[in-house]
C-alpha cells in the first residue's frame, strides 16, 4: 500500500526549500493541494495530486549533487554586495539553480557540495549528524605541540569553545585537521586565538568523499556510490581520490 509522500518532503523534492522551510510555507497558507489551501503538516501527496506554492505549480525535480573544487578568491554566494566574484561565475547556467551546502570563505579552497536536494543538505549540515570534514592547513609559523593538543581539548573563543576531532602534524607549519561540527570560520578563529595566522586552508574531504584530483574550478556530478561516500556510508580509500567519471571544467 502506498501512503504517499509527506507534504514537506514532497515540497523539498521540488526544490522549494528545506523541510523546515516548507513546514513554514504550509502553516502560512501558501500551499494548495488539488486547488484547495492546505495547512495540515501531516498531509500526504499521492500520485496525480496537483500542488502549488504561491499559486505556482511545483513538481519534483531530478536530484543533482555536484562536487566542486572551489578556488581561492571566490565567495559562496549567488550575488555579492561588494562586487566580488562568486562561485556561480565559474559554474554553467544549468547548475545555477543548485545551492551550496555550507560554505568556504573567500580565502579558503577545496571540496564544496552543491545540490537541489534539501534533505541531503540537512543531513550534511545538521550538528546531530556529525559529518566529518577534513582540511589541510598551513600557518605563518611553526606549531607548538602543546598548541596542537589544545586544539583537540578545545579553544575558548568569543564565540564559545571550539575543538577539532583530530589533528595530525604534516610539517612544522602544516597540519591535517578533522572537524565534525563546523562553526563559522572555525579553523581560522581557533588558530588566531592561539596566535597563528592561516595562510592556506584546503578542504579535502566531506564524509568519506575525497576531493581527489578534481582541479580548482572544476566540478563533477556524483554517482550513487559517491553520494554514499559523502554521507559516510562507505569506507574511505587510502588513495584519497574520488575520481568521478564525468568531470567538467568551466573555463
Amino acid at each position: 500500500m502506498n501512503d504517499g509522500t509527506r507534504l514537506n518532503k514532497y515540497l523539498a523534492s521540488c526544490a522549494v526549500g528545506s523541510r523546515r522551510a516548507c513546514d513554514e510555507l504550509i502553516q502560512a497558507g501558501r500551499v494548495e493541494v488539488n486547488g484547495s489551501p492546505c495547512t495540515k503538516l501531516a498531509t500526504r501527496i499521492q500520485a496525480g495530486d496537483h500542488v502549488k506554492v504561491d499559486g505556482r505549480r511545483v513538481a519534483p525535480r531530478e536530484v543533482t549533487i555536484v562536487a566542486f573544487h572551489k578556488p581561492r578568491g571566490y565567495v559562496c554566494s549567488r550575488e555579492d554586495e561588494l562586487g566580488r566574484d562568486t562561485i556561480y561565475t565559474l559554474l554553467p547556467g544549468a547548475l545555477h539553480a543548485l545551492h551550496h551546502v555550507g560554505r568556504l570563505d573567500r580565502d579558503s579552497e577545496g571540496l564544496l557540495i552543491l545540490t537541489n536536494d534539501g534533505d541531503l543538505s540537512q543531513r550534511l549540515m545538521h550538528p546531530s549528524k556529525a559529518v566529518e570534514k577534513e582540511y589541510l592547513v598551513t600557518a605563518n609559523q611553526a606549531f607548538e605541540n602543546a598548541h596542537l593538543d589544545k586544539f583537540l581539548e578545545g579553544v575558548y573563543t568569543e564565540g564559545g569553545k571550539l575543538r577539532a576531532k583530530a589533528i595530525e602534524r604534516l610539517s612544522a607549519r602544516r597540519i591535517r585537521v578533522v572537524l565534525d561540527h563546523g562553526a563559522k570560520r572555525q579553523i581560522r578563529v581557533m588558530f588566531e586565538t592561539m596566535g597563528y595566522t592561516v595562510t592556506k586552508l584546503l578542504r579535502v574531504r566531506i564524509g568519506q568523499l575525497w576531493l581527489g584530483d578534481l582541479e580548482p574550478g572544476a566540478w563533477a556530478v556524483l554517482t550513487p556510490p559517491e553520494v554514499a561516500m559523502l554521507l559516510g556510508a562507505a569506507v574511505p580509500t587510502k588513495k584519497r581520490a574520488t575520481a568521478p567519471a564525468a568531470r567538467k571544467k568551466t573555463r
